[in-house]
């Protein structure tokens, strides 16, 4: 903060466990790259650069120089883990993770079919190496999971030793906990919540208005991912109750004008 304001939510200060945020480069250059480290390093926790990007990425060593410099963790998106997985490259897949020392890998199974089984055995392995996220839902919009199939999925992938679990939303956020007109599933959202500790789940919601809602349910430091570059501060503000969309909510009930 530049300067002090009364009042404001406490926000968890970096290295945090809690009030993640998350960031989706689609593609980013290494000179944007740069510039989003200047702006967002007290806010970045972690850089996802998108499904399989990484794998068409010019100056991608470059970049990742640049994240970790700043002190922001990268990790390379779900979809390279499931196009390894399907061709059956998961020890190539293993080596990319060493070749680049990644901070994280993501498993996730929005793009193929696989049984749950095997894709905790993929997060049970993986975690001896490396800290791993997994990805639950599909980004398929017609495949609508029932919230106690969400619950169990999740905390048998927790029990696998995955460090976090991602609610799928893909970077449009209209699948998975979302209506494909963007709105929560808010009755899925809240019977997750009945099992699952909110600290172990990364809410993927790249739209203003889902933020929004996350912040008003769970507080100021609820994770939150696949936030685009130009989204970093507008986010910040929000958790804060600095920005008209939760000005009130943050305000005492004594304070008003």
């Amino acid at each position: 903060m530049n300067y002090h304001i009364n009042d404001l939510p406490e926000r968890v200060f970096k290295p945090r466990n809690s009030g993640i945020t998350m960031v989706m480069d689609k593609g980013l250059s290494v000179r944007q790259a740069q510039d989003l480290v200047e702006v967002g390093h007290p806010y970045i926790d972690m850089i996802k650069l998108g499904w399989a990007t990484s794998a068409v990425t010019p100056t991608l060593t470059e970049k990742l120089k640049v994240y970790k410099d700043g002190g922001i963790k990268v990790y390379f998106g779900g979809t390279l883990f499931e196009a390894m997985i399907v061709r059956n490259q998961f020890d190539d897949y293993c080596r990319i993770l060493d070749q680049y020392q990644l901070d994280y890998a993501e498993v996730s199974d929005g793009s193929i079919t696989i049984e749950h089984d095997v894709k905790c055995d993929y997060i049970s392995r993986l975690s001896k190496q490396i800290t791993v996220i997994s990805e639950v839902g599909s980004k398929d919009v017609q495949k609508v999971f029932a919230p106690y199939k969400w619950i169990n999925l999740m905390q048998a992938e927790l029990d696998a030793g995955a460090w976090k679990v991602i609610a799928e939303a893909r970077e449009s956020g209209n699948v998975g906990i979302y209506r494909d007109s963007g709105e929560v599933r808010q009755g899925l959202v809240d019977e997750i919540l009945t099992r699952i500790p909110e600290e172990k789940i990364i809410w993927e919601a790249p739209q203003k208005t889902q933020q929004v809602w996350f912040i008003k349910l769970i507080g100021a430091n609820v994770s939150l991912g696949n936030i685009a570059p130009a989204d970093i501060i507008p986010l910040e503000t929000l958790r804060l109750g600095l920005r008209s969309d939760t000005f009130e909510h943050f305000l005492k009930q004594d304070q008003s004008i």
